[in-house]
């Protein structure tokens, strides 16, 4: 199977590119970039041919791509994609509108191609793990939830709200209320956020408190932000604790790591030793494809997801609550 990279401006593609390396009977085939430096230096380090325009990658025989452009491009990028009958994986959010999302969804079902949406949190062993606890029973009837994602400002086209649509409450929630979808079974039906930026000194959010109630009448507050210093061991975190009528449970996504003091650097990290999230997201990807599957986290998955954080802006521009009409 021959798959494409449609470009490297988000860091997330360099490790794609790496795990495709450890799926059997995959290839990563092109790199499509308009930045050129960048996808040259991608294409040599992966072995893989460089194109300038990524409608030149979709005339060759590519059976997928993966998206990693600038959350603005990826509506574009997607839906070429399905028009040429090639599979796609897009990195999260899915899109930067509600009506860009509905037509990359439409666009690959009118295609019967894939679309899967970068939600590798999904694949995470400890999330997993909760998600039988909670479809088996264990923890009786959600009542609550609690959610974070607090990271570092990646800076660069993340702080520019043209290309990214938004920045770290887009950037961090749809993560979190993915997994809070994927537990509860049920849909946000009403958003009231708190945004601002407290952290740095950029042109878009830095930071936000959102506060949630699920048709299924579950309540839940986030907290995404970039609040994490550049010293601080690792780039953010993922958690989440349930509240249960038969117990409470707390998930870290990443909780399966080391501690390592390194005097060479003057730093403290976090070394990984749990399951390669990103590589089981890809790995997923190509399964879905090979079993013609759905795969586990759809493109309606991400349009639900960044639904609710388009709402929290919404509701921070207000100053009140925010129903969403797709879950009434």
């Amino acid at each position: 199977m021959k798959l494409g990279i449609f470009s490297f401006a988000h860091m997330h593609a360099y490790s794609y590119a790496e795990v495709l390396q450890q799926v059997a009977g995959v290839e990563l085939a092109v790199v499509a970039d308009e930045h050129e430096a960048r996808g040259q230096e991608a294409a040599a380090r992966f072995g893989a041919r460089y194109v300038r325009d990524y409608q030149e990658a979709l005339k060759t025989d590519l059976d997928a791509v993966i998206v990693c452009s600038e959350n603005a491009k990826h509506a574009e990028m997607a839906i070429a994609a399905a028009d040429a009958g090639k599979h796609v994986l897009c990195e999260k959010p899915i899109a930067t509108s509600v009506e860009d999302a509905w037509r990359m969804v439409n666009g690959c079902e009118k295609n019967g191609v894939k679309l899967q949406t970068a939600f590798p949190i999904r694949y995470s062993t400890p999330v997993r793990h909760v998600k039988r606890q909670i479809d088996g029973g264990e923890i009786g009837q959600i009542l609550a939830l609690n959610g974070t994602n607090r990271g570092q400002n990646p800076g660069g086209w993340f702080v520019d709200n043209t290309l990214s649509g938004g920045g770290a409450v887009l950037d961090h929630t749809v993560h979190v209320i993915d997994i809070m979808r994927w537990y509860t079974g049920s849909e946000v039906r009403e958003v009231y956020a708190e945004i601002g930026t407290r952290f740095s000194n950029t042109p878009t959010d830095d930071c936000g408190l959102l506060t949630l109630e699920f048709a299924n009448g579950v309540i839940a507050s986030h907290d995404p932000s970039w609040s994490r210093p550049k010293t601080f061991p690792t780039w953010g975190d993922v958690t989440l604790k349930v509240v249960g009528t038969q117990g409470v449970v707390k998930v870290d996504a990443f909780a399966q790591h080391s501690t390592y003091y390194n005097d060479q650097s003057g730093r403290v990290n976090y070394l990984g030793w749990g399951n390669n999230a990103d590589l089981q997201l890809v790995a997923g990807f190509i399964d879905s494809i090979r079993r013609d599957q759905e795969p586990l986290a759809t493109g309606l998955d991400g349009l639900r997801a960044m639904e609710v954080a388009l709402a929290a802006y919404e509701s921070a521009r207000t100053g009140k609550p925010v129903r969403i009409q797709s879950a009434n």
